[in-house]
């Protein structure tokens, strides 16, 4: 099995790469670099730092799959990872996140009424969701909650965007950039999708000092290190 993981930055995917390797480095169009694995890897851990956002995670992601592709060498799965805000108290600091589903949170209308999602519009579409088997298997083996993981492209700051995210996205355990673009990527290049997310801080208002990073990362090794055992279950 090829596994494509995308990243956000670099310290999420030396995080990923650590549980694994070796690796080479691919350069890719676009000024990308893909950490590849070594070819007697199974399964195959390939990862990319793609970029903050859901539309630089999508462009990257993209990317990679296309290359993969054009090489008549293509993955059979796609992880959006990295370190997250995790809702209280379901989701504490350090904790680990399988997503059941992925969910553009902020992709819609504001109206008089509240906020309308994209497809209330009648069009696009806001969630994807990752096989219910392969989500159970993940989050059994790295120890995971699973619950639905929001997309949002400014991060939530105030006890009150909390709330109301809370209200609208009862499941929702967590909350990152990027998995809805990764998700949207892999939909059209038809190539199954899953989010990995561990938690740094509490969604709420912005408190720094609160914040675990390095727990986050050290958990985001440990559930990839838990990852292959659960794809070859």
């Amino acid at each position: 099995m090829r596994v494509l993981v995308v990243t956000a930055v670099a310290a999420e995917r030396d995080a990923v790469c650590a549980a694994g390797g070796p690796y080479d480095t691919v350069a890719l169009p676009g000024g990308y670099v893909l950490h590849q694995a070594a070819a007697a890897a199974h399964p195959a851990l390939d990862v990319l730092a793609g970029g903050v956002g859901p539309a630089a995670a999508a462009a990257g992601t993209a990317t990679a799959l296309t290359a993969a592709a054009l090489a008549a060498d293509p993955y059979d799965l796609v992880v959006s990872a990295g370190i997250g805000g995790g809702f209280a108290p379901a989701a504490p600091l350090g904790s680990v996140v399988v997503a059941d589903a992925i969910v553009a949170a902020d992709l819609g209308a504001e109206t008089p009424d509240g906020f309308l999602p994209v497809t209330e519009l009648g069009f696009g579409t806001v969630a994807h969701h990752p096989d219910p088997t392969l989500v159970r298997a993940v989050a059994a083996a790295s120890g995971a909650a699973a619950g639905t993981v929001l997309t949002v492209s400014t991060v939530t700051g105030s006890a009150a965007r909390t709330a109301e995210l809370a209200a609208r996205h009862p499941g929702a355990l967590a909350e990152a950039m990027e998995g809805f673009g990764v998700a949207e990527a892999a939909a059209a290049h038809g190539v199954p999708v899953l989010e990995i997310r561990t938690v740094s801080n509490a969604v709420g208002p912005r408190d720094r000092a609160a914040w675990r990073i390095g727990e986050a990362l050290a958990a985001l090794t440990a559930a990839f290190g838990a990852l292959p055992g659960a794809l070859e279950a």
